[in-house]
């Protein structure tokens, strides 16, 4: 009879507690879908004042909203900031604004469209694709003229950082400040040109126009990276093991096959950059003693992939990193003529290792 009651009084509690929970989340539901809703509405329906607003030439999406959500002429500017990339919508201009608060997104859109500011850029910025942060930093130190020292406390900065996390929660998250994480920001400075039309830009506004092009780029593969049910750390992680193995003959689908198939099959990953990495030093030839290194970014010690990025990788690799060849491939090897073999048995690939690689 004793037994009984308990049973009867742990089912009432996990009743109650499973109510509990499914309300909470109910109630999570409603007010997110609530508090969408409401940022999407014009601010205020019956205030029809004129209120001006400058938008600098070469702003950013980012940066277009954070100007409008100050000048109060809408709610949220993440918001805006997605629903304009969810809208697929681009073509902003530089200019002088008249809008006011009973404005819709879409007119907002529209407005924003028509400015009347053309200038050419001073300078443009190419950052290109495999590159740490330690030589985009040289990059953007001879272009602009901020010391290296500089730039690289700023990418180090963790208030700074912190303040990026918040800015862009669909691709920076608390994964980046890990303690073994050698640079936050590695692997997310997406690979590109980008104009600057003031002579020296800020730190930040360098920082946050390569951000901008990492979510655009990452908003894209939404779809595909839900399904792989991969978070933009691993998606970033993973595609950069690919850039940085990649040469202009490669396809890199079927290396992406072969890490696939590794980590299926529990095998550690073995891929020479991630040593490098670790080693953080250049070197024409990895030793075997080097791969003994003591790393969570080296994949001959570890399983699965490296704690974070090792180098920023361009759209291809990333769609390599999500769409794999299909093969039974679990080898590759790097001719010095260009030429990527691929294997699958360790038989086959120490047999190619020795026709192309000499001792």
């Amino acid at each position: 009879m004793e037994k009984h009651s308990e049973a009867k009084l742990v089912r009432r509690i996990v009743l109650i507690a499973s109510l509990v929970i499914f309300i909470s989340l109910t109630a999570g539901v409603i007010f997110g879908y609530k508090y969408i809703e409401s940022a999407l509405q014009p601010v205020n329906p019956s205030n029809s004042e004129p209120v001006e607003v400058t938008i600098p030439i070469g702003s950013s999406t980012t940066s277009i909203a954070n100007i409008l959500e100050e000048n109060e002429i809408i709610k949220n500017a993440k918001v805006f900031k997605y629903f304009v990339k969810f809208k697929n919508e681009s073509g902003f201009m530089a200019g002088d604004y008249v809008l006011n608060q009973t404005m819709t997104f879409e007119e907002i859109i529209a407005s924003l469209k028509t400015g009347k500011i053309l200038q050419d850029a001073v300078f443009t910025l190419t950052i290109p694709e495999g590159k740490t942060i330690e030589q985009i930093v040289k990059i953007v130190s001879e272009k602009t003229g901020y010391p290296e020292e500089e730039l690289m406390a700023k990418m180090n900065d963790a208030e700074y950082i912190t303040s990026l996390i918040e800015q862009y929660p669909s691709v920076l998250s608390e994964e980046i400040l890990q303690e073994d994480i050698r640079y936050p920001l590695e692997g997310y400075l997406f690979p590109a040109t980008y104009p600057f039309y003031t002579e020296k830009p800020s730190i930040e506004e360098i920082v946050q126009v390569m951000l901008d092009k990492t979510e655009d780029v990452l908003f894209t593969y939404q779809d595909e990276m839900t399904e792989k049910e991969m978070t933009a750390h691993e998606l970033l992680t993973f595609a950069s093991l690919i850039e940085e193995e990649a040469t202009a003959k490669t396809d890199r689908e079927d290396i992406s096959s072969v890490f696939y198939n590794r980590m299926e099959a529990n095998m550690p990953l073995q891929t020479d950059p991630t040593v490098l990495y670790a080693l953080g030093a250049h070197k024409d030839r990895v030793l075997y003693e080097d791969l003994e290194i003591d790393s969570p970014y080296n994949t001959y010690v570890i399983k699965g992939l490296p704690i974070g990025p090792i180098a920023n990788a361009g759209q291809m690799s990333i769609e390599a990193a999500l769409n794999p060849s299909a093969t039974d491939y679990f080898y590759f090897l790097a001719t010095k003529e260009g030429e990527v073999i691929f294997t699958r048995t360790l038989e086959e690939h120490n047999r190619e290792k020795a026709k192309h690689i000499s001792n």
